[in-house]
């Protein structure tokens, strides 16, 4: 169920059964050569609706633009700094939360959001109990990165080894050439690409990485290897999703 396909009598019958929402977040920004700028928002969109279905829980619009700063030195990046991304995040959700819903279940791409996901949670829980929400106590948030799923994990390193490296990498690619095979993109690539740096500015990062990628080789990827990622994902996030709304409030 898709939150901006419904009516608000549709949501409003549904809050009767479940107070639970899947949020997908992902970025807007440079993946290599090869790879999509959409790449993190396309998967987290794809697998959460994919949860979606399996747990019959709503889902809401994605938020395609995250943090991303440290990639803006590439053209195509958009990026929200952290600040803008929590206030965003807290907005969502005591939206939400004073309709009613009190379980947010982040589906995330993108690993530079993680922390500043977490830093959201914890601004929201305050801001809530500020205002007064009536069950301000009840609300939960949970981040649930798609790409650090045990059996995605397992398989990119059966299938590409440490050829997947850590962004750009031949798994989300995968996804993407899964999901949009008539966007699949053709480049030549570097045998030698650079890994192991420490993130800092964005300037200093396409120093670094020159061409996007950080120790991958999404040459790799195959849309069959993606949807191999795409079902284990939502396997694995389905279960998650479900355990999350059974933990106690």
């Amino acid at each position: 169920m898709l939150l901006h396909l419904s009516t608000w009598q549709e949501v409003e019958a549904y809050l009767q059964q479940s107070t639970g929402i899947i949020l997908p977040i992902g970025s807007t920004e440079q993946h290599g050569p090869t790879g999509l700028i959409g790449t993190d928002a396309i998967c987290a969109e794809a697998i959460a609706r994919g949860v979606g279905e399996v747990t019959q829980a709503i889902v809401s619009p994605t938020i395609n633009v995250g943090m991303a700063l440290h990639h803006t030195a590439f053209p195509g990046t958009m990026s929200l700094r952290p600040r803008t991304l929590i206030l965003l995040v807290r907005d969502y959700i005591t939206s939400l939360a004073k309709a009613g819903f009190t379980k947010f279940y982040f589906i995330n791409g993108h690993g530079g959001n993680i922390a500043t996901l977490k830093a959201a949670f914890s601004e929201t829980y305050a801001y809530l109990e500020d205002i007064q929400i009536p069950h301000a106590a009840r609300v939960q948030c949970h981040v649930a990165n798609w790409f650090m799923c045990g059996s995605v994990y397992r398989l990119a390193k059966e299938l590409y080894g440490d050829k997947e490296g850590s962004h750009a990498t031949p798994s989300e690619v995968a996804v993407t050439q899964y999901i949009y095979p008539e966007a699949i993109k053709q480049a030549p690539l570097s045998p030698e690409v650079a890994s192991g740096h420490r993130i800092y500015s964005a300037t200093d990062f396409r120093t670094h990485y020159p061409d996007g990628r950080m120790g991958s080789d999404p040459a790799l990827a195959t849309p069959e290897h993606g949807k191999q990622f795409y079902e284990l994902a939502v396997k694995e996030l389905s279960t998650g999703y479900w355990e999350f709304l059974q933990e106690k409030t």
